[in-house]
């Protein structure tokens, strides 16, 4: 079996006390220029272990946890910490947390538990992706689109609009899907959440550059296309249009295509700018954002502009199935893993036993 490498950073002094003592963290020093800093925690079996703590978790990137591990989430959070293996085995510890970013399909099972969320005095928004590709099949397992258009309303209402991030992500060009098509499913859903969001996101699926999500799509039976510098332009355009007619912020997300004439920015999913914007009473996030200079998440694609946070998902767990998926290798794997979830545990999966 493969031996995980496991992170080690520098001990903290401050902490002396026996583990049986205490499951609070101990030397909580000064975050580093990526909002992190390392701390001693004991772990669920009492151990003095070193974690690592950002200012800001990714929740996740890597699957949905607010859809299908909420009950985990908040398991873990009231411990106070975690463990990730990708890219690294290593604690993960909530003590320094201040603002939590949720990326789903489907937050409603989280819902129910944003009061004690609220509670903890921790700040949040959310990047609800809220396709439309359901006559198609692109995204099996979502609930149906009325439910969601359904859900995204709700949760505005109770969180505020401003803190409900649309993403109609990614675009796809198909046999059945060309871009009237496309510019149509758009318009519907901006109709339908204008006055719940503030920001649509949205990027282009070019499918030679997505090789794993080429293979599924393939695999599926569905041939996607890419965009053409004027297809592009050309749907870009009619979004700045539909946004501005709507009031909502359109954003392309790692799009190297300057849509800025358009009035397309862009984006930034960890988003100095909008955590400055919403949660300023917050001085220890304002400390680290501060103008926002030289805050890149050097682990993020060339074009992202998102700001340092850690993630704490884990790959090939997400049971929605999307045909153009890059975070699961494969249902099969999916399943593998399905097998192996803890509910409460430290780990999402578990390694397998020796």
């Amino acid at each position: 079996m493969k031996t995980e490498q496991i992170a080690v950073f520098p001990m903290v002094e401050a902490f002396q006390e026996p583990c049986s003592q205490s499951h609070e963290p101990k030397g909580l020093g000064q975050t580093d220029s990526k909002g992190r800093c390392s701390l001693m925690i004991h772990n669920d079996a009492g151990e003095a272990c070193t974690a690592t703590s950002s200012l800001i978790v990714s929740a996740s990137r890597k699957t949905d946890i607010p859809a299908h591990y909420s009950d985990w989430f908040m398991e873990r959070l009231r411990r106070g910490h975690l463990m990730v293996n990708f890219p690294i085995k290593r604690y993960i510890s909530f003590a320094r947390t201040r603002l939590i970013v949720f990326w789903t399909k489907n937050p409603l099972p989280l819902m129910r538990h944003l009061d004690e969320i609220d509670a903890k005095g921790l700040n949040y928004y959310f990047q609800f992706t809220l396709n439309d590709y359901e006559q198609e099949g692109l995204e099996p397992n979502v609930p149906p689109l009325a439910e969601r258009i359904d859900t995204f309303k709700k949760i505005s209402d109770r969180i505020g609009k401003e803190k409900v991030i649309w993403r109609f992500d990614p675009l796809i060009l198909t046999d059945t899907i060309d871009r009237e098509r496309l510019i149509g499913k758009i318009c519907s859903l901006m109709q339908a959440l204008a006055g719940h969001t503030e920001k649509m996101v949205f990027s282009f699926l070019h499918p030679a550059t997505h090789k794993k999500a080429e293979r599924k799509l393939e695999k599926a039976g569905i041939n996607a296309k890419s965009f053409s510098d004027d297809e592009k332009a050309y749907v870009a355009w009619h979004i700045a249009e539909m946004a501005a007619e709507n009031g909502i912020q359109a954003a392309a997300c790692a799009e190297a295509m300057d849509l800025a004439p358009m009035g397309i920015i862009r984006n930034k999913c960890i988003d100095d700018g909008l955590i400055r914007r919403l949660f300023s009473h917050d001085h220890e996030l304002m400390a680290f954002v501060n103008d926002g200079n030289g805050l890149s998440d050097k682990g993020q694609r060339p074009l992202c502009g998102c700001i340092p946070s850690i993630d704490i998902g884990t790959y090939d767990t997400c049971r929605h199935y999307c045909r153009y998926c890059y975070a699961n290798v494969s249902e099969t794997a999916v399943e593998n893993k399905l097998k192996r979830i803890s509910p409460t545990g430290e780990l999402l999966v578990p390694p397998v036993a020796d």
